[in-house]
């Protein structure tokens, strides 16, 4: 179930076009039933059966969630809550550049986050 998860992260960040030095450390790995983005060994972004979701400063989600355009991500129904991560339900991977401007706020916030 993991696969096209997969290679769906895979195509969207490729689809962004990015220089080298944006993408520099960076795997996309299988996780849980979907797959993960790893930026310096910390996820950044995940795709799964629930949503897409960026690793963004607590305060841009909690400003995400109060303007419903998406809600705290949890691994598990029962799991907790991951204040960290905004998590956009049933996203559309072909609205590129939306979701490039997420990326490309979770690479600078894991960046100034990770040194």
């Amino acid at each position: 179930m993991a696969k096209p998860y997969f290679e769906q992260l895979k195509q969207l960040i490729e689809s962004f076009d990015l220089k080298p030095a944006q993408t520099n450390n960076m795997e996309v790995k299988h996780f849980f039933s979907g797959a993960a983005l790893y930026s310096e060994g910390v996820i950044i972004s995940s795709l799964s059966p629930m949503g897409l979701s960026f690793k963004l400063p607590e305060m841009e989600v909690e400003q995400l969630i109060k303007e419903g355009k998406a809600t705290y991500l949890k691994y598990f129904e029962k799991g907790n809550v991951k204040k960290s991560y905004a998590m956009f339900q049933e996203p559309n991977l072909n609205r590129v550049e939306r979701w490039r401007s997420y990326f490309l706020k979770a690479i600078e916030f894991n960046l100034k986050n990770h040194i």
